[in-house]
């Protein structure tokens, strides 16, 4: 299909353009900063395409989880083969799956400032602030886990201010959940103040394993736990403390032989994450031209994730039984990071000459663990070790360069020291690996308030993402690495605000030149053996992104708003060959995978000052390449969520519908040969979620 705005004329109901997707109408007046840049900015002067998603927002969108707000924000997409989202796609750019370790992500994720780069399934969003996705390389803010972008989840931080809040949802499919907040300040002075969060959520998920006779196979139990303190001793030093326990132990049993959602697995998977983690925050206010700010950040989290690998059972196999494949991966990974810089009092943007320095340092020590077996017996048992350092240095100047012009410079270098060996104990091969990457980034950014109300923008950036590894057994050794990529991205945008903010738009347009690009292919190496399925990354082509992000919001009345966000995409690759033995195809000028060519929402929202209040959500997505090993696409779809209810004084009850038609939709596919006893390839799919209904219970009391 060829891109063209033409082509969009189905989804003219998503024309209305913003900048803050479903803001209520009490949060008109309210302005969102945007805090995961290198100083803090207004939204409306940031030269970038960012979606903020406020408080109200994901209350009233949102269920759970980010997963469950993901189609407010245009050109992110993710690939399932997971339970809860971990591999995003920015504007086309991401990765698909990671089946080994050796992380390599270009889609920075970040929770309080701790990095859960290519792990963020405890992106549950129980009394969180607000989400910023900032699109398009961050190679000055964030380095080399940002080429494609930034998701950043900000919680809610301690306040003085006492505060007690309890939730409870139920709904089908065995869905229950429950929370509650305490916080207020720790002293008479409220210099400092507490906050301690708590949260469960289960549900039987949304198949059926016809083979066990069981409907929780493929559920979600998940449980959070947060605490924040924020101390300030003197008027010039304030400290903030964050530690988080997340535990996610979901059931993975997504996939069934006639791509239904019943499954016939005998050994249905898992889908697990327990994450320690805690950041420490210091500002130092002392100096009359500067500010020290120290960001600290630790993190351990125990992955676990497995499958059935015949998606069967030898009841069902028949005469082609024995034929029984599991495989499970046991992941510890360790992090730890010092981010340190100093800020100038001075801001480019109000006069003077505002500027940033700083450091920073990222260890990440990782072990993986691949067990496979072919009915119960081991046949394939890798151990691997992965320890990285990454080193950089950055910068950044904002100048007033005329009246309501912005200059703005940064620049990054960054050097990554990896190590990596295996050992597969079954055949006793090994592998060792130790690169030095040094890479660099940076933008260079013009802003023009031509008023209050408009503010153009034009940036040029550059980002990168480090080298990496093909880990597995099977993975030939001729392709077990390769080298950096490089991304080139030239934007322009307009933020427009009216005057009684009844109305605001954001609209970006930008064209992205990838160099050296990373591209993951995949193919089964062993006819009969679902496990031999592997993935190869090489620096194989060039590619192009272009294309055009929008939002918009309008109060039609005081109770009545109306918002769209619309993202426009084109893809290709450039001068590339799959070079697979099994299937070398020339893809020159080919879509890339997970890059639908449109994404949209609308999203109607009324509140009455009586209390009752209502939301609908449609959203749509184009159809996409699933990989780039084959030909399988997705198809469209669109989903509609609605939320009712009444809130009075301290309490509000809510009943809701996600997915209110039952859309049947593909997350993920693959194509190769699973069934006995020719093994004939065949398209395979993982359905997303059904509809779910169910209500809600608040109280609020501060």
């Amino acid at each position: 299909m060829q891109f063209s705005f033409g082509s969009f004329g189905r989804v003219a109901g998503a024309a209305v353009l913003c900048a803050l997707p479903c803001a209520q109408a009490e949060d008109l007046d309210e302005v969102l900063v945007v805090t995961s840049r290198l100083r803090e900015v207004a939204v409306d002067v940031l030269p970038a395409s960012v979606t903020v998603l406020s408080r109200q927002t994901l209350a009233d969108a949102g269920l759970q989880h980010f997963e469950d707000v993901m189609p407010l924000v245009p050109n992110l997409n993710w690939s399932a083969g997971t339970v809860r989202p971990r591999y995003f796609q920015l504007r086309g750019i991401g990765e698909l799956e990671q089946y080994q370790g050796a992380p390599n992500p270009s889609v920075g994720f970040l929770i309080d400032d701790i990095d859960f780069s290519g792990v963020g399934m405890p992106a549950t969003t129980f009394d969180t602030e607000q989400i910023e996705v900032l699109r398009g390389p961050q190679g000055t803010a964030l380095g080399a886990n940002a080429l494609a972008g930034l998701v950043s989840i900000r919680t809610r931080d301690a306040r003085p201010q006492f505060e007690l809040r309890g939730e409870a949802t139920a709904g089908d499919f065995g869905t229950r959940g429950g929370g509650g907040v305490i916080g207020g300040a720790l002293d008479r002075a409220g210099n400092a103040a507490f906050r301690l969060v708590a949260h469960h959520y289960e549900s039987n998920g949304f198949r059926e394993n016809d083979y066990l006779g069981r409907d929780d196979t493929n559920g979600y139990d998940e449980d959070t736990l947060r605490a924040r303190l924020r101390w300030e001793p003197s008027g010039t030093l304030s400290l903030g403390l964050t530690a988080m326990l997340v535990d996610i132990d979901d059931g993975y049993d997504a996939f069934s032989i006639d791509n239904s959602r019943v499954t016939h697995s005998d050994h249905p998977g898992v889908d697990r994450q327990r994450t320690a983690a805690g950041a420490v925050n210091l500002a130092w206010t002392g100096a009359t031209t500067f500010e020290l700010r120290s960001v600290t950040t630790w993190a351990d989290s125990r992955i676990g994730y497995g499958f059935d690998g015949d998606w069967g059972n030898d009841a069902g196999w028949g005469a082609n039984a024995p034929y029984d494949y599991t495989t499970y991966f046991a992941r510890r990974r360790r992090s730890v990071s010092e981010d340190l810089r100093l800020v100038s009092t001075a801001n480019g943007a109000t006069g003077g000459l505002g500027w940033t320095v700083g450091a920073y340092a990222l260890d990440i020590d990782e072990r993986n663990d691949q067990h496979d077996t072919s009915s119960g017996e081991a046949y394939r048992l890798l151990a691997s070790d992965y320890t990285a350092t990454n080193l950089a240095l950055y910068g950044e100047i904002d100048w007033l360069a005329a009246p309501r012009t912005v200059l703005s410079l940064g620049a990054r270098a960054e050097r990554r020291d990896a190590n990596y060996r295996d050992r597969d104990a079954v055949s006793g091969d090994t592998s060792a690996f130790a690169p030095v990457d040094t890479m660099w980034g940076g933008h260079l950014s013009l802003s023009f308030g031509e008023s209050a109300a408009r503010t153009w923008y034009a940036t040029l950036s550059r980002g990168y993402k480090a080298g990496g590894f093909n880990i597995g057994a099977a993975v030939p050794a001729a392709r077990r690495r390769f080298g950096p990529e490089a991304l080139w991205n030239l934007e322009a945008g307009l933020a427009w605000r009216a005057a009684d903010d009844r109305w605001s738009t954001r609209t970006s347009l930008f064209y992205m030149r990838r160099e050296s690009q990373q591209v993951a292919t995949s193919q089964q190496l062993v006819a009969g053996d679902p496990l031999s399925y592997v993935f190869f990354t090489d620096n194989a082509a060039r590619g192009r992104n272009y294309g055009l992000e929008a939002s918009g919001h309008y109060a039609v009345t005081p109770r009545f708003d109306v918002a769209a966000t619309l993202g426009l995409l084109d893809t290709a690759y450039l001068g590339y060959r799959t070079g697979n033995p099994l299937r070398d195809a020339a893809l020159d000028g080919r879509e890339q995978a997970h890059a639908p060519q449109y994404q949209y929402s609308v999203s109607l929202a009324y509140r009455d000052p009586a209390g009752f209040f209502a939301r609908a959500d449609v959203q749509g997505v184009d159809d996409f390449y699933f990989d780039t090993g084959h030909d399988q696409r997705s198809g469209a779809y669109t989903v509609v969520n609605l939320r009712v209810g009444y809130g009075r004084g301290r309490w509000s009850a809510a009943a809701f519908a996600r997915n209110l038609f039952d859309e049947r939709y593909a997350m993920r596919g693959f194509y190769f040969g699973l069934e006995p006893p020719d093994f004939a390839d065949k398209r395979y799919v993982q359905l997303a979620d059904g509809r779910l209904v169910g209500v809600s219970l608040d109280y609020h009391f501060e």
